[in-house]
């Protein structure tokens, strides 16, 4: 939410003293240079993405929360309490039984849906929500951007294979939007897109991923989807439980919260130093980079602040086999249970200020520190995670300070 501040205790003339966090130190912050329309349109978005829907605005009749804020963390990573649980079997989503995921909240007169109600065989994964700072920049990365970087069969025998997921997107993601649904002679169901949103590379465009929130996470319905979310094994119905019309979500404000989340900007990262630099090398030299690529750039945008802008994200936004410590077992489209896409680094440095000085990394919040989640790491990253076992103490932290610095 903007305007949200850190409190400074000084003690000097017995004065208490509030002082805002600087730009670079949130992750609820602008991109730079925004037209005064631009602005004006991020704040009305930033209204919506922290509102509360109550029953009487359409919540339910089954979620997680009650507002896009309430999960993601000041717009940053989430804690382990806002985590939910995704279901799938052999890739397929199961609509059927109420797929993707579990929503666990229910108002009254519907019932929620319970883990130990779903099918036997079927491969559940549970995610945390991940930050939502920068997708716009990210969205802007040419596709070309990202492909240049996958090697699907590892030609360059560095042990690295990152290879990108083709998602057919929703067909109610129009055309003309980044990642959009096309249909075509070659490809009557839709041709395949990039996807470069999600744990998984599996979503291929920004509206998508919002409409879908809305309605998954808070049961509330947009002109994109209008049909509210069922309990599908219940053992009896939810759908008479939400009695506002469909849909729930004007369309000025789902247009004005997509806008904000495209314009969020990254958090600064931390001031170079003669430690970090030599870790910025030994983070190239063990071969993080060759996956957490430091830098790609943006193309043309009909926003200014997103065209052609360097994205220090530390990601290649592709696939690659993370090994069995790390699986979930469970498929995701295109993606098997041993892939994720490349998690970028960008946000690490503050964010322990906005989860109470504590960190909660990869998919499942598991890891609780860097090097945790580095140690983790197996599959196409077992050579450079034995490379930063390997290296001395003095350059482990070295290494560890450079990557909580960005």
């Amino acid at each position: 939410m903007m305007g949200v501040t850190a409190l400074a205790v000084v003690v000097a003339c017995d004065a208490l003293t509030t002082e805002p966090p600087a730009a670079g130190d949130v992750f609820d912050g602008p991109l730079p240079d925004l037209t005064n329309e631009e602005m004006a349109t991020f704040i009305r978005g930033d209204e919506g993405f922290e509102r509360p829907f109550s029953v009487n605005e359409g919540l339910g009749p089954i979620f997680n929360n009650v507002s896009c804020g309430a999960c993601h963390s000041a717009d940053g990573r989430g804690r382990a309490e806002n985590g939910l649980i995704r279901f799938s079997l052999g890739g397929d989503l199961l609509l059927h039984v109420g797929g993707p995921q579990i929503q666990d909240k229910a108002i009254a007169g519907a019932v929620p849906e319970r883990l130990e109600s779903l099918p036997m065989g079927v491969e559940t994964s549970f995610r945390l929500p991940p930050p939502v700072f920068g997708v716009g920049l990210i969205e802007a990365i040419p596709e070309s951007a990202i492909l240049a970087n996958a090697d699907p069969l590892d030609l360059d025998g560095n042990g690295i294979s990152g290879r990108a997921n083709m998602v057919v997107p929703e067909d109610f993601v129009p055309g003309d939007e980044p990642g959009g649904f096309v249909m075509d002679v070659e490809f009557p169901e839709g041709r395949p897109q990039l996807g470069r949103f999600g744990r998984k590379a599996q979503v291929t465009s920004l509206l998508g991923q919002v409409v879908t929130a809305y309605r998954e996470d808070m049961g509330i319905t947009s002109d994109f989807l209008p049909v509210e979310n069922r309990n599908m094994v219940a053992s009896r119905g939810t759908e008479g439980a939400d009695r506002v019309a469909d849909p729930e979500l004007p369309e000025e404000e789902f247009r004005a919260v997509l806008a904000y989340i495209r314009l969020l900007a990254p958090p600064a990262p931390g001031e170079m130093t003669p430690r970090r630099e030599h870790g910025e090398e030994l983070f190239e030299s063990v071969g993080c980079a060759g996956c957490h690529v430091p830098e790609l750039e943006t193309g043309p945008s009909s926003v200014s602040a997103l065209a052609h802008q360097p994205v220090r994200l530390y990601s290649d936004l592709l696939l690659h086999d993370m090994g069995d410590g790390l699986a979930d077992n469970r498929q995701d489209g295109d993606a098997t249970g041993r892939e994720w896409r490349t998690a970028p680094l960008w946000g690490l440095r503050p964010m322990r200020d906005f989860l109470n000085g504590e960190a909660f990394l990869l998919h499942d919040g598991s890891a609780r520190s860097v090097e945790e989640a580095i140690l983790l790491h197996g599959g196409e990253a077992q050579g450079v995670r034995d490379a930063f076992v390997a290296l001395g103490e003095e350059e482990r932290e070295a290494l560890l300070d450079f990557v909580e610095s960005r």
